[in-house]
């Protein structure tokens, strides 16, 4: 990682970040409802080790919420617990995130809690079952499909009728954590989008696979599902054809917006934990992106 110049991560970087600050963010998702595409805030920046910079994060997405009500943007919240202090504290990580969901809920704003490695997986559905347990809808979860135990996570969640962006994962796990053959993760995925699907959870398909994709699609085709339960969601900047023929077929799609001042960070931590990414680098390198 050091030898990669930060000036060429930070180039690579601002096709998929909107940029550093939150008027940076309203932009991108203001553009992106022009082409018929939703959007997810993310504000960068996890693993936070101080208190202080913990009530900062918590801060900072609570102007989010308001930047969304005040610009009347269809988009919502996305954060991560661990910007949120829980590393530090989970009972004051919950706190944050509490506040956050409240004030969210009181302006009409949604939130996901983003979902990390696994060692914040069980805490994170925690959270989440005890944020609905006081009354709060307005809260989504993540699942992530390469984990093994994934479908029993789905499946201790059905009974909230929930909300869950699922996906393939990113962080490299142990093998007995997580399937590592392609085909694998393919099957579990369809495996849980059917589950989920079937028993009534909202779905927000986040995948950028092709198979997955046209998998989905004729699922979602054969079994008539409303719009209103499911949604195609895709990254800033990545299969941006693939997101227009999605938009032109008539499905909903979200696009994941992610902003702020920790944008080496979050590049270069990304590209520690999946070091094939660096190949991607050198292709925008080469192809002057």
């Amino acid at each position: 990682m050091p030898l990669i110049p930060k000036r060429i991560v930070k180039m690579v970087a601002r096709r998929y970040i909107a940029g550093p600050s939150l008027v940076d963010a309203v932009k991108s998702t203001q553009e992106l409802r022009k082409i018929g595409a939703l959007s997810t805030i993310d504000v960068l920046g996890e693993f936070v080790t101080s208190a202080e910079r913990a009530r900062f994060e918590t801060e900072t997405s609570l102007n989010v919420i308001e930047a969304i009500q005040q610009h009347s943007l269809e988009s919502y919240l996305s954060v991560k617990l661990t910007s949120l202090g829980l590393e530090i504290d989970p009972e004051f990580a919950f706190d944050n995130i509490e506040q956050i969901v409240v004030a969210a809920n009181e302006a009409g704003v949604f939130v996901r809690m983003d979902m990390e490695n696994t060692p914040y997986t069980s805490q994170t559905l925690e959270f989440y079952k005890r944020l609905r347990d006081k009354g709060l809808n307005n809260v989504g979860v993540v699942i992530q499909a390469y984990l093994r135990r994934s479908q029993n996570d789905v499946e201790q969640l059905l009974a909230y009728k929930p909300s869950v962006r699922l996906c393939k994962g990113i962080y490299v796990e142990d093998v007995a954590d997580a399937f590592k053959d392609a085909d694998e993760i393919r099957n579990n995925y369809k495996d849980l989008l059917r589950l989920l699907l079937s028993n009534g959870a909202r779905v927000h398909i986040a995948t950028h696979d092709e198979e997955l994709i046209i998998d989905a699609e004729q699922y979602l085709k054969s079994h008539t599902i409303s719009k209103e339960q499911y949604e195609f969601q895709m990254l800033l900047g990545v299969r941006e054809d693939r997101r227009s023929k999605l938009i032109a077929n008539g499905h909903p799609v979200r696009v994941y917006v992610p902003f702020g001042e920790d944008w080496y960070g979050y590049s270069t931590r990304r590209l520690k934990e999946n070091p094939q990414v660096a190949g991607y680098i050198a292709k925008a390198v080469l192809l002057g992106r």
